[in-house]
């Protein structure tokens, strides 16, 4: 297991940094501080790895994405990235949004709730892993557009992008598709799939990240 004191310290004192909110009382990660802290301590005990990726603590296992522990304006919560595997028998776990085909949550706003279901949170983040050492992988129904065998790779190196990216509407999808196919190299799809990865991860849209760039 190893640990990152130092950054954590920072994310949850001063935030992610990636919205106007950063070093301010209203930021999302110092509002739900304790139980960020909380939830850290539960995974870290299971013995996965504490890395920073997209400026948030992401929790790892021989290198693949297992969770990230976070919060959003009204609850803190544990994400997994695979968690649609999970069998979540006492139904806990919560689809971050319609279109969200692997990834689960575990979500809070009460401390002493998280103390309470400590033992249901170590059995979901020890089944995550054992996913993990499996390497099972979820199903996910295709956008009908072709996948350049570039991005295939790109997923094969990053299922947390490959996530992201099947998290996207399907217009999302489509029209990031249409951009990589219409790239006649292939070193030219690598590139334009690295100049939209970013976004990709935060779920934009083509088309919504040059409305934030305007």
């Amino acid at each position: 297991m190893q640990r990152d004191d130092d950054q954590f310290q920072a994310f949850v004192e001063d935030g992610c940094g990636r919205c106007s909110l950063y070093k301010t009382d209203r930021c999302k990660a110092v509002r739900w501080r304790p139980l960020i802290e909380a939830l850290r301590s539960v995974v870290l005990a299971c013995g996965l790895n504490e890395e920073f990726k997209w400026s948030q603590p992401c929790y790892t296992l021989g290198g693949k994405n297992v969770l990230i522990v976070s919060a959003m304006k009204d609850y803190a919560f544990i994400s997994f990235f695979k968690g649609v595997l999970l069998s979540d028998e006492q139904k806990k776990l919560v689809q971050p949004g319609e279109r969200s085909a692997e990834a689960r949550q575990l979500r809070y706003t009460e401390l002493e709730n998280i103390q309470k279901e400590t033992a249901l949170i170590e059995a979901l983040v020890k089944e995550a892993m054992l996913v993990e050492e499996q390497g099972l992988k979820p199903y996910v129904k295709r956008t009908e557009e072709e996948l350049p065998d570039e991005l295939h790779i790109a997923f094969a190196d990053d299922p947390a992008f490959e996530a992201a990216f099947f998290a996207l509407t399907p217009g999302r999808q489509r029209g990031y598709l249409i951009h990589f196919n219409d790239a006649k190299q292939s070193k030219t799809r690598r590139d334009r799939i690295e100049k939209h990865r970013s976004n990709i991860l935060q779920g934009l849209g083509m088309h919504d990240a040059y409305k934030r760039r305007k």
